[in-house]
């Protein structure tokens, strides 16, 4: 089995802020896009929070990518290009869960920081043809809509996102630096893509990440203490 850690929405490079936690709960702000969309932060009862959160740069009626998309306990997340490359390579498919983690903003300080908001347990890997008969949604995915890379690959299947900033989803060590996480001690040894040289190990359970990068996979296996993490983390999420 494979876990991977998918960062998505707003950041300094996206967006141009972290996305905020409101009342305890982290709200991950979808990026801004002008094509291929058909859904505005408005649309998502995000309007208020883009244009608080970027001090009025993105308007409430200025269109996102809306992905990974959350309905009825369901996450649908599309990948192409070369970031669907490296999850076909590394063999991402069905079992296999994404945990999706962003930018976000400490509610009381301000501090900025890395965290875990949502999951995806992934049931069907395929073309985004295969949504068409899906009557869950509400709202056009955006792989599905305009031209895509010969590549774009939709993942469905159980998913939902986080309704408490809880600390055990918290990525970033306590008082930064932002890329200085806490990882998991079996980490280390199960490998992460994109983390292979050894001086980003800092210690048996703090990690330096690389500054971009889109998906991050680790081959656990049936590896006991891994599973376990891995539930632990989505009941959180669920919880």
């Amino acid at each position: 089995m494979r876990i991977v850690l998918s960062r998505k929405g707003f950041d300094t490079g996206s967006g141009g802020a972290p996305s905020p936690i409101v009342a305890g709960r982290p709200v991950s702000l979808p990026i801004p896009t002008s094509r291929r969309s058909a859904t505005t932060y408005e649309m998502l009862g995000l309007g208020e929070l883009v244009e608080k959160s970027t001090r009025g740069k993105i308007a409430r009626h200025h269109l996102c990518h809306e992905d990974p998309m959350f309905i009825n306990g369901q996450c649908i997340f599309g990948q192409c290009g070369a970031a669907q490359s490296h999850l076909s390579n590394q063999g991402v498919g069905v079992g296999d869960v994404f945990l999706f983690f962003g930018l976000f903003a400490d509610e009381a300080t301000g501090e900025r920081h890395h965290r875990i908001f949502g999951y995806l347990r992934v049931h069907e890997a395929a073309a985004p043809s295969s949504l068409a008969a899906l009557d869950i949604l509400v709202r056009p995915h955006p792989h599905t809509i305009g031209e895509w890379n010969a590549n774009n690959t939709v993942y469905r299947g159980e998913g939902g996102v986080a309704g408490m900033d809880h600390s055990a989803l918290r990525l970033t060590q306590p008082g930064g630096p932002l890329r200085h996480w806490i990882v998991p001690k079996w980490l280390a040894q199960a490998g992460l893509s994109f983390h292979r040289k050894p001086e980003r190990w800092l210690d048996a359970d703090r990690l330096e990440i690389v500054a971009r990068g889109q998906e991050f996979v680790t081959d656990v296996g049936d590896n006991r203490l891994a599973l376990d993490w891995m539930n632990e983390i989505v009941g959180l999420i669920r919880s």
